[in-house]
């Protein structure tokens, strides 16, 4: 059975707070909610989890300062801003203590969770196993070197087509969903990153062509899939 992801919620309104806890743990996640930041960072500091809401206005302590307290004991953990603010300064602020992402209110509890979650899908991809090398086919991928050899044919890849390669070598014969292959490599998915993500599968399909067994197809909608008869992983 799947372990739950536990969230670490942290907002002083108190019915605004009830009721997105009771709608995400609906939804199948844990959630400990926290009326302030002082009690928040005590709770932080004593619990586990993976993802944390934070409100940005709260009493005691605010949310960035206690995002600045989190980071200091867990450097990796997502944070997600919730906030009446729209002033871009403060938006900046936020991202520039290591924000994921930030919500101005109001919002809808669909909306929060759809970010929540592709939050966390760009963290499991960041902790993808760091494998040295594919055996794509005829084709060999050195991760580290950035290179792909078939033959004698050795080819440099740019980082960004390194990137992607290795991320559909991880999805191999899988769905590779596109807004989340823009949000692991290039953290934002608007239209430019779309565009230059759609020139990139084109230079690996071109790269790639010269073994008739695999493809990189689009999934109307969704993404992309690289076919292959065998992706194995190479220590």
């Amino acid at each position: 059975m799947e372990e739950k992801l536990k969230i670490f919620f942290c907002e002083d309104d108190e019915n605004l707070g009830s009721l997105l806890r009771e709608y995400l743990q609906a939804k199948g996640y844990i959630t400990d909610l926290f009326p302030d930041g002082e009690s928040g960072y005590r709770g932080f500091i004593s619990g586990t989890y993976d993802i944390c809401v934070l409100d940005v206005m709260m009493p005691r302590k605010d949310g960035f300062a206690l995002a600045q307290d989190i980071r200091a004991i867990n450097p990796d953990i997502p944070i997600l801003f919730l906030t009446a603010k729209t002033m871009k300064e403060d938006i900046l602020e936020g991202f520039k203590l290591g924000a994921d992402d930030y919500m101005t209110k109001p919002f809808s509890m669909e909306e929060l969770l759809l970010r929540i979650e592709a939050i966390l899908r760009r963290v499991k991809g960041k902790k993808l196993k760091d494998v040295p090398f594919y055996k794509l086919g005829q084709f060999v991928f050195d991760t580290q070197k950035q290179t792909l050899t078939i033959g004698k044919k050795v080819t440099k890849l740019t980082t960004k087509e390194s990137e992607l390669l290795k991320l559909l070598c991880s999805h191999a014969n899988e769905i590779l969903e596109r807004n989340y292959a823009l949000k692991t490599i290039w953290v934002d998915d608007n239209y430019f990153n779309a565009r230059s993500m759609d020139v990139y599968i084109t230079k690996l399909r071109k790269l790639l062509k010269e073994d008739p067994d695999i493809e990189i197809i689009n999934i109307h909608g969704k993404g992309y899939k690289l076919i292959t008869l065998s992706a194995e992983e190479l220590s």
